[in-house]
């Protein structure tokens, strides 16, 4: 099959309505890159015999070896559609040609005849023209543009997924037939749901049934419709809970209306109101797949076949006698072929009777029997009567072929080819971009209004109906990084056949020419062979050079979609930056000169001189503009609007550190790292505070293609990896405290040894977790009391972690320098922020009542939350008055009690904050941040040593240094109050889904438990002899486990490990045995090993902090050296 002609692929660009833009989206081995490799084949790109073997799109040898996606690949496909009218009609269909795609199968332009579908302009015909004759019809070609993204599944590359599903109108969603909905197909479907990205169907490996599981057409039938079921049933959940959603808001502002209208009226005007409220009902029945309509696909990738059951229709419909739309409704669900009267009936019509269901009877029955008679049980006589029968022109070698997998595939793809299919189902089911602009663009401009206002920007206007004359607003998505020989501009120029062709007819005209001259004794022009070979030698050494020039070198290009106008080469744009914010306009953005477009073909790069609206493309010269992602938006324009969202991937949770093993490669490494940073839009990288370069990844298998980027890509040097650090946590529960040996805080104490009392020490009176704690100056005195935040109260911080972050950088950004201020009760300038702060006194209110009555009312007094003020610690304001560094204080006693010359207690805030926030960032078992902590400000009071201060310089420097000490004090006395309750590590923990046969089921749970697992849930998938394993594993012992677990049950389970939260783990890190029980069960030795200890030693080590370790332990015997 010939390949497409890239101008044929540019000019389709300017026609929207024949594009679509779309992605495959799948679980992982569901069958992605397979599939596409059959829809590339249908382009002549790949062979069709190896379609499903080469892994076109899986262009890096990882991918390759490993058989997984690691990278969203984008390519442009063509697709025709010739359409069968009657001839009157052939200046109508002309017409409409350029047209919107009508909502109809391509089928239905009449009862006798149906669609001729092309492939590539090769002519295939589908399988429904064997039906029958038919009256003698005209042709009218319609040709689309098919911009394709295959993403992928592995848990660790779910980034890649949301890059893709934000560039695209719609999505093939893959299924496996025999695993069925997974985790990963949750993900992605509700990333379709929240990016209102239109999916089809598609039920792939369907051979499996047949061949592994050995299924009967009705046993595979009642499987199908299962998955059916659980895939509308995941569809129902997203529904339903944005129309929860909605109609708690309503309710809300309904609540706040009659509120507003006070009185007793009011309040028994709202119990009324809502003593009989309920959800209204909305039609949700547009969101499911059913065959019917036509977004479902029955497929087999590895064997190249697919089918919807419209096709199916259009065969059976003449010879029923039906129309084809009705036939199409019942050829899937409970309906019924009756022998007698050879009419379709439903369930109450069998009356008893045994009989097949249309599905069965009328579709699978003739794959099933394709495959017993190829497959299952070979019968030459019987392919050829198949063949014969459906009325196939298969060559007489293909079918004397030994390999009857060829012999299937040759059946199917001329039976049921899957890139017709397919396309075809693209093309019908799935939206242009002009049609999915209107849609989507108003929920992305205004996220938060359940009815979009109407546009009035130039801008807005031309984003929601795609309009190639307005201004451009495009959206990066990621940066590629591709090499710099694989550009259009490095790149030879291939001659195509025909070019090849016409440089031979002019250098034979040529030599014809000369001949003639030679004849006719004409003096020509002499030429040196010697000096024309060595012209060539050194045209090629120069080919050579620059060769050799561009190897290793990278560019770096934006993967983007263009939503209004048309983008240009040579064009100024801005960008606008993820931090982007329209208030202030000059912040995070910057003006670029485009250098160049392309279309993306997988592993190359056409050029391009313009992308009109509504295309995918790629952009040169964002290189130090754009870090990740970003906006383009046209210069004319003032201001802009952000349009970078939040995807669903996964919180990158493993982290190491890196360095070069030649010291004097270190540039490399940071040029490599910076390369890396912005071509992995997971991936981030940091410099610690000690000079080290670590790169945090969302797994195992991230972090080992991060690594082989840097080494063979990015920075080309050989790099030495420290062992995976995994993040743990600290937190307190109350329990009885163990004696702490370690010498955490032995810095502390010897500081007051040496001065001759405890600077920071336990309160004798206090309450438990009381500290009072004196700077090393006697300048400044306060108590701490330091309490376990109750559960209720701390599972709402971390959840709602997203909503007080915005809520304090909002208030960060517009409140003036107000240090000691309470976050939720402080004064706010904006609208928003009132209502934000309103909603968090709400929520918190009833949580802190709740907590008891020392919590009680205290949300108001919140200073800080922490670690880097956003974090699940409290510091709580326990005085009595005000904290706040630029306000009166209301009380005249507390102003007196407070102030001793020139330094008061209000000057102390800002370092009683900072010390809390260095607490909770780093506690005192191995410097981790701590979670789950409440701190209790009760005192503090300036000593009388500290009257005189004295002023100008001095006095600013004293300041300074009881402001220092402050800071110091205020972190221990948090630590120490830490280890007065009983503290306790937190583990990061994976959600591990495992799916696996019965017979290693035992060895499945072997593994498990030596890594400190546990298991959840386990159930077995009915109709499969298939287990669906949940457990929960530590970060910590999960590397190696995937690699572990394959070895041990020989490739029958895979694990798919999500990083799910932090777990405690109790178990105090300071116990020992030191009861007459204890001792008589493990001994002095204790044998049983203290996991949290041996945990915390390492995280020590790893920092340069002290570890308390014997080189010599319970030593009972000698041992004795003889010299020689």
């Amino acid at each position: 099959m010939p390949s497409i002609p890239e101008a044929e692929l540019i000019r389709l660009q300017a026609n929207q309505a024949h594009v679509r833009n779309i992605c495959i989206l799948a679980h992982v081995d569901h069958g992605k890159t397979t599939l596409s490799d059959s829809l590339l084949a249908s382009n002549g790109i790949i062979s069709s015999k190896l379609a499903g073997k080469v892994r076109f799109l899986d262009s890096r040898a990882d991918e390759q070896e490993r058989g997984i996606t690691m990278e969203s690949s984008a390519i442009s496909l063509y697709f025709k559609i010739r359409r069968r009218v009657a001839a009157a009609s052939i200046a109508a269909a002309a017409a409409k040609a350029s047209a919107a795609v009508p909502s109809g199968n391509v089928m239905d332009q009449s009862n006798d005849t149906t669609a001729t579908t092309t492939t590539a302009g090769t002519g295939t015909e589908d399988s429904a023209a064997n039906s029958g004759t038919s009256t003698p019809a005209e042709t009218v070609a319609e040709e689309y543009l098919i911009n394709l993204i295959d993403s992928p599944g592995h848990v660790d590359f779910s980034g890649e997924v949301s890059t893709a599903s934000r560039l695209c109108d719609g999505a093939l969603v893959l299924v496996d037939a025999v695993e069925g909905v997974c985790t990963q197909t949750h993900t992605v479907l509700r990333q379709a749901w929240k990016e209102s990205v239109r999916p089809v169907l598609v039920i792939n490996k369907i051979d499996r049934l047949i061949t592994e599981l050995q299924f009967t057409p009705l046993e595979a039938y009642i499987h199908l419709n299962k998955i059916l079921e659980q895939v509308n049933a995941v569809m129902g959940t997203f529904f339903s809970e944005n129309v929860l959603e909605e109609d708690y808001r309503k309710k809300a502002e309904k609540k706040k209306e009659q509120e507003g209208k006070g009185g007793k009226e009011g309040s028994t005007g709202l119990e009324d109101m809502f003593s009989d409220w309920h959800v209204e009902t909305q039609d949700d029945s547009h969101i499911y797949f059913h065959p019917s309509q036509g977004n479902v696909i029955f497929a087999s990738a590895i064997d190249g076949w697919a089918f919807r059951v419209d096709q199916f229709a259009a065969i059976y419909a003449q010879k029923l006698g039906m129309k084809e739309a009705v036939l199409r409704k019942c050829l899937w669900g409970d309906f019924y072929l009756d022998p007698k009267t050879k009419r379709v009936i439903g369930y109450k019509g069998l009356k008893g009777r045994a009989l097949k269901p249309l599905a069965i009877h009328l579709v699978l029955d003739n794959v099933w029997k394709v495959y017993d008679v190829v497959v299952v049980n070979p019968d030459k006589e019987m392919t050829e009567k198949v063949v014969k029968s459906l009325n196939l022109k298969v060559l007489p070698r293909d079918m004397r072929s030994k390999d009857t997998r060829a012999v299937l595939t040759t059946i199917f793809s001329q039976w049921l080819p899957l890139s017709t299919c397919v396309l075809l189902a693209v093309v019908e089911q799935l939206p242009s971009p002009a049609a999915a602009q209107k849609i989507r663009m108003p929920k992305m401009l205004h996220p938060f209004e359940t009815t979009p206002p109407e546009p009035t920007e130039d801008w807005e206007k031309g984003m929601i109906n795609c309009d190639p004359t307005s201004g451009v607003v495009a959206y990066v998505s990621k940066m590629v990084s591709v090499p710099l020989d694989v550009l259009p501009k490095n790149k030879r120029k291939t001659l195509s056949a025909e070019e090849m062709r016409q440089r031979g007819r002019v250098q034979r005209e040529q030599l014809v020419a000369a001949a003639k001259s030679a004849e006719l004794g004409e003096v020509g022009v002499h030429l040196d062979v010697d000096e024309v070979v060595a012209n060539r030698l050194q045209k090629e050494a120069e080919d050579k050079a620059a060769a050799e020039e561009l190897e290793g070198k990278e560019a770096l290009i934006g993967f983007s979609r263009i939503y209004s106008g048309t983008v240009r080469v040579g064009q100024r744009l801005k960008v606008l930056g993820p931090k982007y914010d329209p208030a202030n306009p000059t912040q995070h953005c910057s003006e670029v000169t485009v250098d160049s477009l392309f279309m993306i073909m997988g592993r190359d790069l056409i050029g391009l001189d313009q992308v009109p609206a509504g295309n995918v493309f790629g952009i040169g010269g964002l290189e130090g503009h754009v870090l990740k992602y970003g906006t383009l938006w046209s210069a004319e324009w003032e201001g802009g609007q952000n349009l970078v969202g939040k995807g669903l991937e996964t919180a990158p949770i493993v982290r190491v550190a890196l360095e070069p093993e030649d010291p004097s490669q270190m540039a490399q490494l940071v040029r490599g790292l910076q390369l890396l940073n912005q071509a992995d839009p997971s991936v981030q990288v940091l410099t610690q505070e000690t000079g080290e370069h670590v790169i945090l990844t969302s797994g195992e298998v991230h972090l080992q293609r991060c690594m082989a980027d840097l080494r063979e890509r990015f920075a080309r040097i050989e790099i030495s990896m420290s062992e995976p650090i995994v993040p743990f946590r600290e937190t307190a529960v109350d329990a009885p405290a163990q004696i702490v040996t370690s010498s955490a805080m032995a810095v502390n104490e010897a500081q007051g040894r040496d001065q001759g009392e405890k600077l920071i020490a336990k309160s004798e009176t206090g309450a438990r977790g009381t500290i009072v704690a004196t700077t090393a100056n006697r300048h400044v005195r306060f108590v701490v009391r330091t309490v376990p935040i109750p559960e209720d109260l701390k599972k709402y911080l971390l959840d709602h972690a997203e909503q007080i972050q915005t809520y304090v950088e909002d208030k960060s950004r517009n409140a003036k320098n107000n240090s000691g201020a309470a976050v939720l009760t402080e004064e706010v300038e904006t609208g928003e922020q009132a209502k934000a702060q309103k909603k968090l006194l709400d929520e918190l209110t009833p949580l802190f009542a709740q907590a008891g009555e020392d919590w009680k009312g205290r949300e108001k007094d919140i200073l800080a939350f922490g670690p880097r003020r956003v974090g699940p610690n409290l510091l709580i304001n326990q005085l009595g008055f005000d904290f706040s560094r630029n306000r009166n204080n209301s009380s005249a006693d507390s102003e007196e009690s407070n102030s001793n010359g020139g330094i008061t207690v209000q000057d102390m805030a800002e370092s009683i904050q900072t010390g809390f926030q260095i607490a909770t960032n780093g506690g005192p078992l191995c410097s981790e941040p701590m979670l789950g902590m409440a701190f209790f400000l009760q005192e503090i009071e300036i000593l009388d040593s500290s009257q005189e201060v004295g002023g100008g310089s001095e006095g600013r420097s004293k300041m300074a240094v009881s402001s220092g000490q402050v800071i110091t004090s205020m972190r221990d006395a948090c630590r120490l109050g830490f280890l007065e309750w009983s503290p306790r590590l937190m583990l990061a923990m994976y959600s591990c889904d495992i799916q696996t046969t019965a017979e290693v089921l035992g060895k499945v749970y072997a593994v498990i438990a030596r890594r400190k697992g546990k298991i959840l849930h386990e159930e077995m998938k009915e109709g499969t002899p298939f287990f669906s394993i949940q457990a929960l594993l530590p970060v910590v012992e999960s590397f190696g486990f995937s690699d572990d677990i394959r070895k041990r049950t020989s490739g029958a389970a895979s694990p798919q490990l999500i990083f799910s939260h932090f777990e405690v783990l109790d178990m105090d890190p300071f116990w020992v045995p030191n009861t007459v029980e204890e001792l008589e069960d493990l001994g002095e030795k204790a044998d049983r090993e203290n996991i949290a200890k041996k945990y915390m030693d390492v995280v020590r080590k790893r920092k340069g902090l002290f570890v308390e370790q014997k080189i010599v332990e319970h030593a009972e015997k000698q041992r004795t050296l003889r010299k020689n």
